[in-house]
């Protein structure tokens, strides 16, 4: 088993019990080795509610389609957002098809209650009066409560999937422990079975939990239970937490490259000349003997060999540019053969750094600036929607060619939510861009987010235009952020218009919450007057200018002294 991989053993059992059919659905879903770490394994339960005409319909496609369509869902997304979309489409979906088919509400209508085991972390999520229950160390908590309203034979469900357009889920995550128990039921099981006697069932049959679950129904049929019965028994052998151990060997699979030189063959590529080096990686052009394709080889420097920290960001850069598809993201290539090495294979692209560009441009045209934010944010953009955060946007990380096409490089700082989630023991830095573009919240010791990178394109745009930095620099402590001030652009440029200036200060708000909230935000604001941003009122000149405001301060206390002296002279 590789490292982080969760193992559980499941016991199942459900019967129609004194109705005529059985409108219960239950299922567990263990992916293959590969998805398995990134997104863990999948298990719900389903209760139709049978005054429904679509009952049996609705909870069969709601389990089937949570269990397949939740490792449809992008492998950088978090376990939230994964299930969240798949809820809400299955919602929209059965909710039309009762209304389209049944006209009544009550058409396809089921109770949901699903978990994801995700790196030692039970997902939760819930909809109705079927229930999910913890057993650990012979007590039992609920994870889930009830969605039902009144009581006995006048109670009714308050939320389930199908039942609203709206969809309102409940969600809750709890850590898990070895030897834990998950159990779920519907409501024809625990309102009839006490939690005393479900643990005894299922502590007397740890070894045949099929057995345990047949065991519970049948005690809830005897016990007078009308309804269907179903029970789905999932014992906890090992919730996946990452070993720091196993983790580093996975890791280190592959050897870092030997040193390599142009016309030496590499694996399966030919290395026409060295592209760049710095003390932490080599980058250079090579040709594919397979295809004849140039593309570009980055191997990292052997001074790394022994740093897990180098290695996980250097692998994750790897795995970032195969999940970000963009035009204006430099797409990162799966090689057909088995790779001997550790190394990435991208695109060749053909252009200049954003900074070697800035400095042939000082003081660029506003339209040119405009065109290249426009093309950055495109390529941002498919960073968030996959939920990752660049971290290190910055001009040396974004290329240009000669016709004026722009593409982010570089991904080793980027930071996924499912990563996140993982918890992976290699430590890696809480700071890790460079500090003229890392938005102020990191020195704060607040986590980042999609508007991080936004603020690092606002300091890229206000740079380009006014070869300066909008704070005088960056911030690279929490004094710096508690003490430095915007300086107007338009103090280095009085030809940039005063709603541009508006829209590069909005951008760059030091509290993430008074930022620009999103990337097309930005660039509209950046192409025409936004008359929210409040740029026809007159500003206090300590935001306009710190720089003149503080040299006029000083100029008027030395004053002040001069005068203060003359007069205690005279007296």
């Amino acid at each position: 088993m590789l490292s982080g991989q969760p193992l559980i053993t499941v016991g199942q059992c459900s019967d129609a019990g004194r109705k005529s059919r059985n409108d219960d659905s239950y299922g567990v879903l263990v992916p293959e080795a590969a998805r398995l770490v990134a997104k863990g394994i999948a298990m719900a339960i389903a209760d139709g509610m049978s005054s429904s005409e679509g009952a049996k319909a609705a909870s069969e496609t709601c389990v089937k389609n949570f269990l397949e369509d939740y490792y449809a869902t992008p492998e950088s997304w978090s376990v939230k957002k994964s299930v969240a979309t798949v809820l809400k489409a299955l919602n929209n979906w059965l909710h039309s098809q009762g209304q389209a088919v049944h006209q009544s509400e009550s058409g396809m209508v089921t109770t949901f209650s699903g978990l994801v085991l995700k790196s030692g972390t039970a997902h939760v999520f819930h909809a109705g009066d079927s229930r999910i229950s913890l057993i650990r160390d012979g007590s039992v908590e609920p994870l889930t409560r009830d969605h039902k309203v009144g009581g006995g034979t006048q109670s009714y469900l308050a939320r389930a999937i199908g039942i609203n357009p709206d969809l309102e889920i409940d969600y809750r995550s709890e850590a898990l422990q070895r030897g834990d128990i998950i159990v779920f039921s519907t409501d024809g099981v625990h309102e009839y079975v006490s939690s005393a006697a479900m643990v005894k069932i299922i502590r007397e049959a740890l070894d045949d939990l099929d057995g345990a679950a047949g065991a519970i129904v049948k005690k809830a049929h005897a016990s007078g239970s009308p309804d269907n019965l179903t029970c789905q028994i999932v014992l906890i052998r090992d919730p996946g937490h990452l070993d720091s151990a196993s983790h580093l060997t996975a890791l280190t699979r592959l050897p870092f490259p030997p040193e390599l030189s142009p016309g030496q063959t590499f694996d399966g590529f030919q290395i026409v000349r060295e592209l760049h080096t710095s003390k932490r990686t080599q980058v250079y052009l090579a040709k594919d003997i397979a295809s004849g394709t140039a593309v570009v080889l980055k191997t990292p420097s052997v001074n790394f060999e022994d740093d897990a920290t180098y290695i996980e960001m250097f692998t994750r850069e790897d795995w970032v540019g195969r999940l970000v598809a963009n035009p204006h993201v430099l797409k990162v290539i799966s090689p057909d053969r088995q790779q001997r090495y550790l190394y990435h294979v991208a695109e060749y692209f053909d252009g200049q750094t954003l900074r070697q560009w800035m400095l042939d441009n000082p003081m660029a045209d506003l339209q040119a600036v405009r065109n290249i934010v426009a093309q950055i944010a495109k390529g941002l953009r498919a960073f968030h929607r996959k939920d990752i955060i660049h971290q290190d946007l910055k001009p040396e990380n974004i290329m240009i060619d000669g016709l004026g096409l722009v593409k982010i490089i570089d991904f080793g700082s980027s930071r996924a939510a499912s990563q996140a989630e993982s918890g992976s023991p290699i430590e890696t830095p809480r700071l890790v861009g460079t500090v003229d573009y890392t938005a102020p919240e990191y020195h704060l010791g607040e986590p980042g987010s999609n508007r991080s990178d936004i603020y690092a394109l606002g300091v890229i745009a206000y740079e380009m235009l006014t070869a300066r930095l909008p704070y005088g620099k960056g911030f690279s402590s929490a004094r710096d952020v508690q003490r430095l001030h915007y300086t107007d652009a338009r103090s280095f440029r009085d030809d940039i218009p005063v709603w541009v200036d508006a829209a590069l200060a909005k951008a760059v708000k030091k509290r993430p919450s008074e930022r620009t909230d999103v990337l097309s935000a930005l660039v509209e604001d950046l192409s025409r007057p936004n008359p929210a941003l409040g740029y026809d009122r007159p500003r206090p000149i300590i935001e306009r200018n710190p720089l003149v405001f503080w040299q006029v301060l000083s100029a008027l206390l030395a004053l002040a002294v001069i005068v203060l002296a003359f007069v205690l002279a005279r007296n």
